[in-house]
């Protein structure tokens, strides 16, 4: 999307100059998310960056979510995070600033897969998720400067926050949700359900429908980790397996669940499915269930898939875990498949794409077929 028709909106804060110029994601399911140019108010180069603007109840809560968010991504240096840069802020409304990198969300190209008829590779598949599990490895090791585990966890992990750069780079975006033990951090209320509920982990699940009415926290108290994140790449990973989201399977017929079942479980984020339905699907499934799915899928990968799905958290593989038996399987491929052979497969899937006018399959990411996301 150019800005030569100017910026829709342009301020200044605390030393940088912003000039949003376009609309990447408006969606009631995701976060908004807004290009922008930043620059030096002194001047010098501007750079494109998005501003994602919180949106909460209250001034407290617009400003708490957003100063933990900045404290928790800022702390994470890693290549396969996206950086986030701080806080901006316009008519009382905060923005996180994070980079942004040419590309689409994980979600955009499987959606163009499917709309041009060709799935994605499970080199593919296996690349994008192992990239993420390293930098999910990353995060839940992550230490304080005195040494102590922040214990932190995204609790978000769908293919909305995969990035996929047209260079073949896999970035983790968005801890709006995530947990980290940092001081005054903002309680969630009980029977709220943070992040992404059609990718949620089932202790997390389980834990905010047994909330309501208990005082101690299980985060705090340990007894949730970053294997729910695990979990919750494992159904990624599924997904892209099978090119269709694995509890809502097309060739099985609808379940149904009992009325109210997931009350009174709250969700931040709406979903396709009802929150009765998508907790009672969860909350049954179990990795038989994945590996009758995944029956065309390379046989290497799907004990693989099996114990990143384990409903029990002890009986999962940690995020360290999964990514070096991803990468085996990749090293064990006839050919080897890199972020060169993911630019490459998602170069095919976008030219077969831009050649489709009927592109309202998705939605979601509005730029995501443009020049000046492309970078032509």
């Amino acid at each position: 999307m150019a800005d030569s028709a100017g910026p829709r909106l342009r301020f200044d804060f605390e030393g940088f100059r912003y000039e949003v110029y376009g609309t990447q994601v408006d969606h009631r399911d995701y976060d908004t998310l807004l290009l922008a140019w930043r620059q030096a108010a002194s001047g010098g180069p501007r750079s494109q960056v998005i501003l994602k603007p919180v949106l909460l109840p209250s001034d407290y809560e617009r400003s708490s979510r957003a100063r933990e968010e900045m404290q928790i991504a800022s702390y994470l240096q890693h290549p396969g995070i996206a950086k986030t840069y701080g806080l901006t802020a316009h008519a009382d409304l905060p923005y996180v600033v994070t980079e942004h990198m040419r590309g689409c969300y994980l979600l955009t190209a499987m959606d163009f897969a499917l709309l041009v008829g060709r799935g994605l590779s499970s080199g593919f598949a296996a690349y994008v998720a192992a990239e993420v599990a390293d930098a999910l490895a990353y995060a839940h090791a992550f230490s304080s400067n005195m040494g102590e585990p922040l214990h932190i966890i995204h609790r978000a992990v769908s293919p909305m926050r995969i990035r996929l750069g047209f260079d073949g780079r896999v970035k983790l975006t968005n801890f709006g949700a995530a947990y980290g033990e940092i001081r005054n951090r903002l309680q969630t209320p009980p029977g709220l359900l943070r992040g992404d509920p059609a990718y949620c982990a089932p202790e997390l699940l389980r834990d905010a429908m047994e909330a309501t009415g208990r005082r101690s926290d299980r985060l705090n108290a340990g007894g949730i980790d970053g294997r729910a994140d695990v979990f919750s790449l494992g159904l990624v990973l599924l997904e892209m397996l099978l090119a269709e989201y694995p509890l809502d399977p097309s060739d099985v017929p609808p379940q149904g669940a009992p009325k109210g079942f997931a009350y009174p479980l709250r969700a931040e984020r709406s979903t396709q499915l009802s929150l009765d339905v998508l907790a009672y699907r969860l909350l049954r499934f179990r990795p038989e269930d994945a590996e009758r799915q995944l029956e065309l899928a390379p046989e290497p990968l799907r004990p693989i898939v099996r114990r990143a799905l384990q409903p029990d958290p002890a009986e999962r593989i940690s995020a360290a875990t999964l990514r070096d038996e991803l990468r085996a399987y990749l090293h064990g491929l006839d050919r080897s498949f890199g972020a060169g052979e993911l630019a490459a497969e998602l170069q095919l899937v976008f030219e077969a794409a831009a050649k489709i006018h009927r592109l309202t399959a998705n939605p979601i990411e509005r730029t995501a077929l443009s020049p000046d996301e492309q970078g032509d």
